[in-house]
């Protein structure tokens, strides 16, 4: 088994639909022992049941933003873990007005919430782990192609996932010092609890799965058996990385193309549509 003996970290798991659910399966099934965090009292009452399900009763309350939760995460792990050997940090937010308006209606106040919540977290997260952070750990982080392309609706998210990429590659130096890497997955469009706040997300999906080269949407399973590579002792001569499971839409330059009955070159949403 690809974890046996690996101890980590997921933060950011909302119910058995998210990427998250996607990765932590996949890490138990090679056997990894994990903790959970929840954001809220709402939220646990959903995490709880999902940590049992995979065998653990590790969970913990963390708010990325609050201050008591942040200054306690470490000793918690440490009582329970000792040390842990991955950080998964599954953790993006910015208010809604931030994803319907237009993107250069976007007020200061939604940016900054974004950029910290979205980017900061992962480096203050680190940092406050550090002392229980085994020295070769793993430790990804989630992205989309909205962040180095435009994504109709992504808005501001777009531009926290840029800096959330850079943020990687800047940690990863750091950190390959102490012999700890950080990666970061970007991962097609799936029906996710975050994705219900893009406008215009179904017509997303269907454009993803007309145009990428697997004519396919991507799963939680699929993300999570690339995150586990990530999170092993496999990649281990891999940091600083966005590895895209998108069923390869990130490589298109634009969309397929079909020929109709009459032979004419169509583009494949519009052959979809007819």
């Amino acid at each position: 088994m690809l974890m046996k003996g690996k101890r980590g970290l997921i933060v950011g798991l909302a119910n058995n639909k998210s990427i998250a659910y996607g990765i932590a399966k996949a890490c138990q099934e090679q056997g990894a022992e994990i903790g959970y965090t929840f954001l809220n009292d709402s939220l646990k009452k959903r995490v709880v049941p999902i940590a049992a399900e995979l065998g653990s009763d590790k969970v913990y309350k963390l708010d990325v933003s609050d201050e008591t939760d942040m200054s306690a995460i470490a000793g918690l792990i440490e009582k329970d873990f000792g040390k842990i050997d991955f950080l998964v940090h599954s953790v993006a937010f910015a208010p809604k007005e931030a994803l319907t308006n237009s993107f250069m209606k976007t007020t200061k106040s939604a940016f900054n919430v974004a950029m910290e919540v979205s980017v900061f977290s992962l480096i203050d997260l680190t940092n406050r782990l550090e002392s229980v952070l085994s020295d070769n750990a793993s430790i990804i982080t989630l992205s989309y192609l909205g962040g180095p392309a435009y994504i109709p609706n992504y808005n501001v998210m777009g531009v926290a996932k840029a800096a959330l990429e850079s943020t990687v590659r800047y940690m990863a130096e750091d950190l390959g010092r102490k012999g700890q890497r950080v990666n970061a997955i970007s991962a097609g469009p799936i029906k996710t609890l975050a994705a219900s706040g893009i406008g215009d997300f179904k017509q997303i999906l269907n454009w993803n799965e007309t145009n990428s080269p697997l004519r396919k949407n991507v799963t939680t399973q699929e993300v999570g058996n690339s995150a586990m590579y990530l999170l092993s002792d496999l990649s281990s001569g891999v940091t600083g990385e966005v590895h895209y499971v998108d069923a390869g839409y990130n490589i298109m330059g634009m969309g397929t193309v079909e020929k109709n009955e009459d032979g004419k070159t169509i583009m494949s949403w519009d052959a979809r549509e007819k």
